[in-house]
């Protein structure tokens, strides 16, 4: 039985990670902001929780006494919003989707690496956003570069200390985030599924878990174009 820490645990892709590895009998520590979503994860066996605001480094730092040894950390917790007026940029808006998908990365970092345990798994969830500039996503698709970027480099420097990293590549997933987007998501999938995908992954050591393949494959497809092809398509999608 393995201790398997999650952010962004109450809803969406963390959820299902909670309830598909409680179901196989891991122990579980689910956090996250809302106290009353996460009482209805705690009520499973094997599940306990931690509640608190991810982007406050005192909040985070506090938990470290309370997670014990640790076998996987999944660092799943993002939020989105989108820039909608370029000239007029709200930074605020940038640093809030900043903050919370790749500062307060940093502090679950520092707050919890120490207690991964050797031969232990830390898991980035990045996005499939990454991998283009898409119109609108200034602050989304930049955060997850920057946690895709971060990811990289501690695969190699937590090598040395036997720890492994996975770095998680979801397309379009069906959850609270993306239920409030208006345009089409294409290759959709349920966040039942992502967690399948995710949990896969981790069990085979893939450093890299992404999914669904035949979107990640379009998407590296436009990518391996040149980069005015895909601006001529871009532009296409904001008319």
């Amino acid at each position: 039985m393995s201790r398997i820490l999650i952010t962004g645990a109450s809803s969406g892709i963390g959820e299902a990670l909670t309830r598909s590895y409680q179901a196989r009998g891991e122990q579980v520590i689910a956090c996250g902001r809302s106290q009353a979503k996460l009482e209805q994860l705690t009520h499973l066996n094997g599940v306990s929780s931690l509640q608190f605001d991810i982007t406050d480094r005192e909040q985070v730092m506090a938990t470290a006494s309370q997670v014990g040894q640790l076998d996987t950390i999944i660092l799943n917790a993002g939020d989105c919003e989108y820039i909608d007026d370029a000239i007029n940029f709200d930074s605020q808006l940038f640093e809030r989707v900043i903050n919370v998908n790749l500062v307060s990365v940093a502090y679950c970092l520092e707050a919890w690496l120490p207690h991964l345990a050797p031969h232990g798994r830390l898991v980035f969830v990045s996005s499939s956003a990454q991998l283009l500039p898409f119109p609108r996503a200034q602050a989304y698709g930049a955060s997850k570069a920057g946690l895709t970027y971060l990811a990289n480099v501690m695969q190699i420097e937590l090598a040395r200390h036997d720890i492994a990293v996975s770095v998680v590549h979801p397309g379009f997933v069906a959850t609270p985030l993306t239920d409030k987007n208006t345009f089409d998501m294409p290759f959709k999938i349920t966040a039942e599924q992502a967690a399948n995908y995710i949990i896969a992954g981790v069990d085979k050591g893939k450093s890299d878990i992404n999914f669904p393949g035949l979107f990640i494959f379009i998407l590296k497809f436009l990518r391996a174009l040149p980069s005015a092809c895909w601006r001529a398509i871009a532009l296409r999608m904001q008319s």
